[in-house]
């Protein structure tokens, strides 16, 4: 089932809306700037092999078909995809380069999320896959003070378990992270 899902939103994603993974001492990584602000990134490690880092803030344009009065065109910076040890695992991932409101960051992952449940219904109805994305594990994380001049990584805000944008794990100065680390599980 997961080999599945990754297999039907590898087809229907296209490569100009991923961001590209590079190599580093054999394992993948990407590295994520802040749409607007080329010196506001966070380097992500240790991605696993069957992964998409779709690039969701600056695809679409949702204010060309809704208001906004409600928060409905927000949506996070990056999803990320992947089939994580055997799980398949969504990550909604926010960046901030400074401080910012946590109703805000709250609106933005909730937008991504309802994005991924989208596809979902895309992926049952036009890719026949009635189980598309079911059972997918999300997790919700904010990072902040992304801008060049960092200290050092700490997590400002950390629940149980980041399965809810309003329990989303907050990391501020991230000069890098480990994949397993924001995906959970095993």
């Amino acid at each position: 089932m997961v080999s599945d899902c990754f297999d039907l939103t590898d087809k229907m994603v296209q490569r100009k809306a991923r961001m590209p993974l590079s190599k580093e001492h054999g394992k993948y990584r990407v590295e994520l700037t802040e749409p607007g602000c080329a010196d506001s990134s966070v380097t992500i490690r240790h991605l696993p092999d069957r992964c998409i880092v779709i690039k969701l803030d600056s695809c679409v344009d949702l204010n060309a078909i809704f208001n906004g009065s409600l928060g409905e065109c927000k949506r996070s910076d990056y999803v990320i995809v992947a089939d994580h040890r055997g799980e398949l695992v969504v990550v909604y991932i926010e960046m901030k380069r400074t401080k910012a409101a946590w109703k805000a960051v709250c609106q933005q992952l909730s937008g991504s999320h309802c994005f991924i449940q989208y596809m979902q219904t895309l992926g049952k109805t036009f890719g026949k896959q009635g189980d598309y994305l079911q059972g997918a594990k999300h997790r919700f994380v904010c990072y902040g003070h992304t801008g060049p001049r960092k200290r050092k990584t700490k997590i400002t805000r950390q629940a149980a378990i980041h399965d809810t944008p309003e329990k989303a794990l907050k990391i501020d100065n991230p000069n890098y992270v480990q994949f397993a680390m924001i995906a959970g599980g095993k």
